[in-house]
């Protein structure tokens, strides 16, 4: 991640204008997990929003995050 102080192995696509499936993208939950940060993959990009994966084999695995820089996904969409 940027500001860590380490060279960040992912590359992260940051502009929501620019998002396409199969993006990685760091995203934020709500809640408990907020001081945290996620890695995902874009599985669904939408004009108001983005269906992300944390394990894109894991079909299961998605949920609905905010179409922004940093997508924000709500804790209880978290599976």
């Amino acid at each position: 991640m940027q500001g860590m102080g380490e060279n960040c192995p992912f590359e992260f696509n940051f502009d929501a204008a620019t998002f396409k499936v199969g993006d990685l993208v760091s995203y934020r939950v709500t809640g408990s997990l907020s001081d945290f940060p996620f890695m995902g993959t874009l599985l669904e990009v939408h004009e108001e929003y983005v269906i992300i994966s944390a394990d894109p084999n894991d079909p299961d695995s998605h949920m609905r995050g905010t179409r922004e820089s940093r997508p924000v996904v709500e804790e209880a969409e978290i599976r």
